[in-house]
C-alpha cells in the first residue's frame, strides 16, 4: 500500500469527478422537484441520494491519499454511479412527463446501469475489501463473481424488459422499451426475483466477511474493522426490510463512507468504542426513563386529579430518581459487552481488592500496577510513591513521557501514577477515564499503605538503632566508669584491711578515699538513672518537671532570656511514661535552642491535653520572640531528635516561624483512652 502522495493528475481527476458527481446530484434534485406530481418517482427518496451526497467526495479524498487502495476507487466509482442514478432517474421522469419517450428510454438505460453497478460496488465489493483493500481470502472470489454475474444479468434483464401492463402502471404512460423481448413475459418476474435473492445473499456474505475478519484479526486491525462492520450491519438490516425503511436507510447510507474513511486512514480509529457506548447508554436511558415517565404519569392520572399538573411532576421526579443509577448500570453492561472482563471497571476494582487482600502493601503495589495496565490497555504503568524512601514500581514500559496522574489520599499527596502510551489493544479515551476514576482511589490507598509501611520500617530501624546505642552507652558507662571505680574500691578495701593493725592512720586515709569514691559512684548511678528517665518526672510530675526546666533556663540571663511562661491546660495525670519522657526531652531541647540560638527575651511553654478526659491528643508548644528559624534550616541533631521522639509515638513535631517573629516548636502526641 503506497503511503506517498499520488501524482497531481490522479488527484485532480479524482476531485474533478467528485465535483461532477455533486453537479449531477444537484441537477437531479432540481429536476425532480419540478416534475409534475403524477410523474414523481415512487418512492421520492431512496438510499441512492445518501450515496450521491457523500460517497463521491469521500472516495476522492481516499484516492488522493491512498491511490493504490482498491477500496478507495470502489467508493469513488460507486459514488459517481450513484450520482448518475439520481440524475438520470429524475431526467427519465422529466422527459417522460414532457412526452419525449426516446430520451426517457435512453435515460432509463443509463439509470438502470448506474443503479445496478453502484449497488454491486458499494454493497458487496466495498465490505469485501474493507478495510485493507484486499479480500479476506481467495475463496471470497466466489462472492465477487456471483455478485458480478447477477448484476450483469440484472442490467441485461432490465434492458430487455417487456413493457408492463398499463392497467397496473403507477404513472400516466408506459415508457416504451424498444429493446423489449416479449418472450420474457412469463419469466421476467421469477428471474428478477431470483437475481434479487442472489444479490441479497452476496450482500449478507460481504457483511459476514467483515465479521470473519474481526474474529481472526490482530487487536489493531480488529479495532479498524469495527467501524465498517457497525455501519454495514445497520445498512444491511434496512436493506433487507425493504422500501418501508428507505428513509432511515437514506440517512444512514450517507454516514457509511465516513466510517470507512476513519477505518482506512486510522483517523480516530478507536473512537468507535465511545460512539457505540454512548449510543447504547443514551438509547437505554431514553427507553427506560420513557417507560418510567409513562407508568408514573398513568398511575398519577388514576389516583390524582389534575393529571396534567401533578402527574407530570410525579413522572419527572420518578424519572430523575432513576436516571443516575440506571446510567451506571447501562454503562457497565456496555463496557462488559465491548471490553469483556478485562475492561469492566467494576470487575477491575474487585480484582484489585482481591490482589491487595492476598499480599502485603509492598507486593500488592506490583499487582495493582499490573491490573491498571491491563485495564487501560497501555504499554506500561508505573507508580511512584513519595516519602523518605521513594519507591518506584513499573509494569511494562511507561516510556519517556508518560501521562502523570497525582495520587491523593484524603487530601495528602502520596505519589504519582504514570500511564504509558496506548498499546495494540487500546480502548477509547472515555473508557480509560472511567477506569482511572474507578481505580485511582484504590491505587492511592495502596500507595499510602506502602508509604506508611516504609515509615514504620524506618521508625523501627531508628528505635532499634537508638536502643542498641543506649545499650552501648550503658555498657560503656558501667564498664569504663562504675566497673573500674568499683574495682578500685575493692582494692582499697583490701589495702585498708592489711593496714588496719600495722598502721591505723593509713587505713583511715584509705577508708576516707573509699568514702569519696562511693560518693562518685552514687553520682554516676544518678547520671545513668537520669539518662534513662529524668527523676523530676517521678518527683514533680510532668507539669512540675516542665516548670523546673523553665527555671533552670532563666539563670542564663546573659543570653537575654528574661521570662519563660509555662501554661498547662487539662489534666496531665495518667499519661504514658514514654509520652512524658518525650515531652520533657522536646521541651528541654527547645529551651536549650532558645537560650543558645534564638536571641530571645521571652518564651512560652504551653502543654494542652484535649479533651481533658482520657484519649484525645497532647499538644506541646514552645514559642519565643527571637530571630526565628534560618531561611535555610539545617536539621541538626537536636531537631532530628525532637522529630524522632514524636514520630516514635505516632505523633509529629514541626518547627515554624511565628507570625509576629520568633520560632514555634509544636509537637502532637495521639493518646489512647
Amino acid at each position: 500500500m503506497d503511503e506517498n502522495p499520488p501524482a497531481l493528475p490522479v488527484r485532480a481527476a479524482a476531485w474533478a469527478m467528485a465535483a461532477l458527481a455533486l453537479v449531477l446530484t444537484l441537477a437531479g434534485v432540481l429536476v425532480q422537484v419540478r416534475i409534475p406530481e403524477e410523474w414523481q418517482p415512487h418512492p421520492p427518496l431512496t438510499p441512492d441520494f445518501g450515496v450521491a451526497l457523500t460517497f463521491p467526495l469521500t472516495g476522492a479524498f481516499l484516492v488522493s491519499q491512498r491511490p493504490r487502495l482498491s477500496m478507495a476507487w470502489l467508493i469513488w466509482a460507486g459514488g459517481l454511479l450513484g450520482s448518475g442514478n439520481v440524475a438520470f432517474t429524475a431526467l427519465m421522469f422529466h422527459w417522460a412527463s414532457q412526452g419525449d419517450m426516446g430520451a426517457a428510454v435512453a435515460a432509463r438505460a443509463v439509470q438502470v446501469t448506474c443503479w445496478a453497478v453502484s449497488g454491486l460496488l458499494l454493497a458487496v465489493m466495498v465490505p469485501l475489501y474493507s478495510p485493507t483493500g484486499t479480500l479476506p481470502s481467495r475463496g471470497w472470489r466466489v462472492v465477487v463473481a456471483a455478485g458480478s454475474v447477477a448484476t450483469a444479468a440484472e442490467v441485461v434483464l432490465s434492458l430487455l424488459r417487456p413493457d408492463p401492463d398499463p392497467a397496473g402502471y403507477p404513472w400516466p404512460a408506459v415508457i416504451h422499451n424498444p429493446l423489449q423481448v416479449r418472450a420474457l413475459i412469463p419469466y421476467y418476474v421469477p428471474v428478477w426475483d431470483v437475481l434479487q435473492y442472489v444479490i441479497q445473499a452476496c450482500v449478507v456474505a460481504a457483511l459476514a466477511s467483515l465479521a470473519l475478519r474481526l474474529r481472526r484479526a490482530d487487536p489493531v486491525t480488529r479495532r479498524q474493522i469495527t467501524w465498517p462492520l457497525s455501519v454495514f450491519a445497520v445498512y444491511v438490516a434496512f436493506y433487507l426490510l425493504g422500501p418501508a425503511m428507505w428513509l432511515p436507510a437514506t440517512l444512514w447510507t450517507a454516514l457509511i463512507p465516513f466510517a470507512i474513511l476513519f477505518a482506512a486512514l486510522r483517523y480516530r480509529l478507536y473512537g468507535i468504542d465511545t460512539v457505540i457506548s454512548r449510543t447504547f447508554v443514551a438509547a437505554g436511558l431514553l427507553g427506560a426513563i420513557g417507560v418510567v415517565y409513562f407508568v408514573a404519569g398513568a398511575v398519577s392520572s388514576l389516583v390524582v386529579s389534575g393529571y396534567h399538573q401533578v402527574g407530570g411532576l410525579v413522572a419527572a421526579l420518578f424519572a430523575g430518581a432513576f436516571f443516575q443509577p440506571l446510567r451506571r448500570v447501562l454503562q457497565r453492561v456496555v463496557d462488559r459487552a465491548l471490553y469483556g472482563r478485562v475492561g469492566d471497571p467494576a470487575l477491575l476494582a474487585e480484582r484489585l481488592t482481591q490482589e491487595v487482600r492476598r499480599a502485603g502493601p509492598a507486593d500488592a503495589l506490583a499487582s495493582v500496577v499490573t491490573v491498571v495496565r491491563e485495564g487501560l490497555a497501555v504499554e506500561g504503568v508505573a507508580v511512584e510513591v513519595a516519602g523518605g524512601r521513594p519507591r518506584y514500581v513499573e509494569s511494562g514500559q511507561a516510556g519517556p513521557s508518560p501521562r502523570e496522574v497525582p495520587l491523593v489520599w484524603h487530601g495528602e499527596p502520596v505519589g504519582r501514577l504514570l500511564v504509558g502510551p496506548p498499546g495494540a489493544r487500546r480502548f477509547a479515551a472515555a473508557h480509560d477515564e472511567r477506569v482511572l476514576s474507578t481505580l485511582l482511589p484504590y491505587v492511592a490507598d495502596v500507595a499510602h499503605a506502602v508509604r506508611m509501611a516504609a515509615d514504620l520500617q524506618r521508625s523501627r530501624e531508628r528505635i532499634l538503632a537508638a536502643r542498641e546505642e543506649e545499650r552501648r552507652r550503658l555498657r560503656r558507662d558501667l564498664h569504663d566508669g562504675l566497673g573500674q571505680t568499683l574495682g578500685a574500691m575493692a582494692m582499697t578495701i583490701n589495702m585498708a584491711r592489711h593496714s588496719l593493725e600495722r598502721s591505723p592512720e593509713t587505713a583511715d586515709a584509705l577508708l576516707h578515699d573509699l568514702r569519696v569514691g562511693m560518693d562518685a559512684v552514687a553520682g554516676d548511678i544518678r547520671e545513668l538513672v537520669y539518662g534513662l528517665r529524668p527523676p523530676a518526672l517521678d518527683d514533680l510530675g510532668l507539669e512540675g518537671a516542665v516548670r523546673a526546666l523553665a527555671e533552670e533556663t532563666l539563670p542564663a540571663g546573659t543570653d537575654g532570656v528574661e521570662d519563660i511562661a509555662v501554661r498547662v491546660d487539662g489534666d496531665l495525670a495518667g499519661l504514658p511514661a514514654a509520652v512524658e519522657v518525650a515531652v520533657y526531652r522536646i521541651v528541654q531541647e527547645a529551651l536549650n535552642n532558645v537560650r543558645r540560638h534564638a536571641r530571645a527575651t521571652r518564651a512560652e511553654v504551653v502543654v494542652t491535653r484535649h479533651p481533658a478526659g482520657g484519649g484525645g491528643e497532647l499538644r506541646v508548644t514552645v514559642a519565643d520572640d527571637g530571630v526565628g528559624p534560618p531561611a535555610r534550616p539545617r536539621a541538626g541533631v537536636g531537631m532530628s531528635s525532637m522529630r524522632e521522639r514524636a514520630a516514635e509515638l505516632g505523633g509529629n513535631c514541626v518547627v515554624t516561624a511565628a507570625e509576629t517573629g520568633g520560632t514555634v516548636v509544636e509537637a502532637r502526641f495521639p493518646l489512647t483512652a
